[in-house]
């Protein structure tokens, strides 16, 4: 009896290892459930490939659906594909045409709306452990569970990977080459990258750093490294700050009070007292930037010398494992919480600002499965990838041009501080830049793949190939999912050309996506740019101007230049079409502007107030609804845009025709 059960047992745990070595198959892995892996997922499964998508935490949308409601881009003109899909679904929520700012739970509904409507596998809580690689192909690769997690160990196989993380995990255990880090100036011939002590987000001269003013001995106050300030542009090791950006309520109802977390320690805001002893409160928006969402909501970031950035406490994540990862993470999120309820309740703040701080709380209906705080710490940069080519400083200032582009950016060269130290006996935070004033630039599709030589079916739409300054206006929510339906594509490509993601053709990409730019059947808009010397006219004395628009340039003309730009929509499909042109925001625009719609047979005046416009997000314009046409077969469409009798400056930048029944 005791040998049948010994071998019953045997056998068991026999069965139950064949069980956990078992490989699934997939055309498509990929990991991250960030907005890049859902928007990859989703352009793969409606590609009719078999798609997995494996996500280490329980929620989808990374920093879309984790607090950034306040979108970072600069130039909408970059926004293509599903990317304005998902910010066109968001304005379909708000009943607007797009949305820019929102609230977390309404993009994840819709991450979720896009998982739901293809045939996606998600896999969540579980973590990449290894990768098993022949010459350069990945075979495939095995998943952990996450901490408190029971389930045994999963093998996946599949023909093309996607790395959609925001640290790189997948590409540095597949073998690629990556950089963590700041490049010396003089790697790729910059002036903006390594060691940068600049002026914003900077703490005012004259703080003393020690414990006891004036005593070295004394120990630095908390926050402060040890650290010595290198020359100007030396590369080092060190990461730009990550934080939270923080969703809180003033709705009563909706809102939760800011206790006093675990592990609070006033001493972590002494640094903070010392700034506002010379510089006094005056209320929230000295320490927050305090953006303001739907329905009485925030997302708060850092401002000034100190906020939210914990800065120089995450040096050593890119690299770390999943243990000190959690750790890093866990001190994030202490310090945070315990910043808001000090703000609320320190003495030393003073009783105006804490009461302004006490109308917030945590929002109820807000990260509900994780005690209403955000899940997703914002990783603003890990690991690089360094491939074919890297993108670098003198890609966004147009110094360079990538030939192969499978996306744009618009950002400023944008990286929050990296270390705060002392220089000249005072507390001073480092690295810190914020250097724009540049048009859109191309991303290069070599810039998302390996070296051929490292591996040949992988891309890396997020951690891809850049110096640090680069990274850090490329590094927006709406280019990363540009960059992974683009990646996507490719990965399809791939697989049915049997060829490796550096042999795609560029051009195919580019064909899938003008053929079906949002991969779900509807019909693309028509767009017509100022510059589309095809389908506008003019007449009178145009500017042509760079800065502020939608696109790379647009039209001006000033008080008294009189004249007309004419956007004629050729070859309309039948139908009825809402119209809209874009508004660049101008110093000394006009109070009101002038419209003329055509429908090949009827026109229609339209005037409106610049007054009544309401421009969203951290961009320079928005696009203003002219009204609806019935276009005719045959018949030539056209919008107007007049400065006869303006009494300011007008602009004549772009015109989007939308098909109504695309809207439903």
């Amino acid at each position: 009896m005791k040998t049948i059960c010994i071998y019953s047992l045997l056998c068991c745990f026999f069965c139950a290892s064949v069980m956990a070595q078992e490989v699934k198959n997939y055309d498509i892995c990929i990991y991250g459930g960030t907005s890049a892996g859902v928007i990859a997922a989703y352009t793969a499964s409606k590609a009719g490939k078999s798609v997995v998508l494996i996500e280490p935490g329980g929620r989808l949308g990374g920093m879309s659906s984790g607090g950034l409601g306040y979108t970072d881009i600069g130039n909408k003109y970059v926004v293509k594909g599903l990317a304005l899909d998902f910010y066109r679904k968001l304005g379909a929520h708000y009943d607007k045409f797009e949305q820019w700012i929102f609230e977390p739970k309404v993009a994840e509904a819709i991450f979720q709306e896009y998982i739901k409507n293809s045939n996606v596998t998600v896999l969540y809580h579980h973590q990449l452990t290894s990768v098993n690689k022949k010459g350069n192909t990945i075979q495939e690769i095995a998943l952990g569970p996450t901490k408190g997690q029971a389930d045994p160990d999963i093998h996946l196989k599949a023909k093309v990977y996607l790395d959609c993380t925001y640290e790189g995990d997948l590409m540095a255990k597949a073998g690629v080459s990556y950089h963590v880090g700041r490049e010396d100036n003089s790697v790729y011939g910059e002036t903006l990258n390594g060691v940068q002590l600049m002026t914003g987000h900077q703490i005012p001269d004259g703080i003393d750093p020690y414990q006891i003013p004036g005593d070295a001995t004394s120990g630095l106050l908390w926050g402060i490294t040890d650290s010595h300030l290198q020359a100007g542009g030396t590369g080092d090791q060190k990461v730009q700050a990550y934080n939270y950006r923080i969703a809180l309520s003033n709705v009563p109802e909706n809102r939760l009070p800011i206790e006093k977390p675990a592990n609070y320690d006033p001493d972590k805001y002494a640094l903070l007292k010392r700034i506002k002893q010379k510089v006094p409160w005056k209320g929230l928006n000295d320490v927050f930037i305090w953006s303001l969402m739907p329905n009485g909501k925030t997302d708060i970031n850092n401002r000034n010398g100190f906020s939210t950035d914990m800065i120089g406490m995450n040096w050593d994540y890119p690299e770390a494992d999943y243990a000190r990862r959690r750790e890093i993470i866990q001190a994030h999120e202490e310090y945070t919480k315990g910043l808001l309820y000090f703000v609320g309740h320190d003495t030393s703040v003073p009783a105006a600002v804490r009461e302004e701080m006490l109308q917030w709380g945590y929002p109820k209906d807000e990260y509900v499965e994780n005690g209403h705080w955000s899940p997703q710490l914002y990783i603003r940069e890990a690991r690089r990838m360094q491939g074919a080519l890297v993108m670098t400083q003198h890609h966004c200032q147009g110094e360079e041009v990538a030939a192969d582009d499978i996306g744009y950016a618009a950002y400023t060269m944008d990286s929050h501080n990296c270390d705060r130290l002392v220089v000249n006996g005072m507390v001073k935070n480092e690295g810190n830049v914020e250097v724009g004033g540049f048009p859109p630039f191309p991303i290069a599709y070599r810039a998302i793949v390996p070296k051929k030589a490292e591996v040949g079916n992988l891309l890396v739409p997020v951690c891809l190939s850049a110096s640090h300054i680069a990274y850090g206006s490329i590094r927006m929510e709406p280019v990363f999912m540009v960059l992974a339906q683009s990646a996507a594509v490719a990965a399809c490509l791939a697989i049915d050309e049997a060829i490796p993601v550096q042999e795609v053709d560029v051009q195919e990409i580019k064909a899938v996506l003008a053929k079906n730019p949002k991969a779900d059947g509807r019909n693309a808009d028509v767009f017509i740019d100022s510059q589309d010397d095809s389908s506008v006219t003019f007449e009178g004395k145009w500017n042509t101007e760079s800065s502020g628009g939608y696109g790379r340039h647009y039209l001006t003309a000033g008080k008294g230049d009189k004249g007309v730009v004419r956007f004629t929509a050729k070859d309309l499909r039948e139908g009825a079409y809402t119209i809209y042109s874009y508004y660049p925001k101008l110093k000394e625009g006009a109070s009101s502007l002038h419209f003329k719609l055509f429908n090949g047979t009827d026109w229609e005046e339209k005037k409106i107030a610049v007054s009544e416009i309401q421009i969203e997000g951290q961009t320079a314009g928005d696009w203003l609804q002219l009204g609806t046409i019935n276009a005719q077969v045959g018949k030539e469409a056209y919008v107007e845009i007049s400065n006869d009798e303006a009494d300011g400056v007008v602009a004549a930048n772009a015109v989007l025709f939308v098909p109504i029944d695309d809207q439903q």
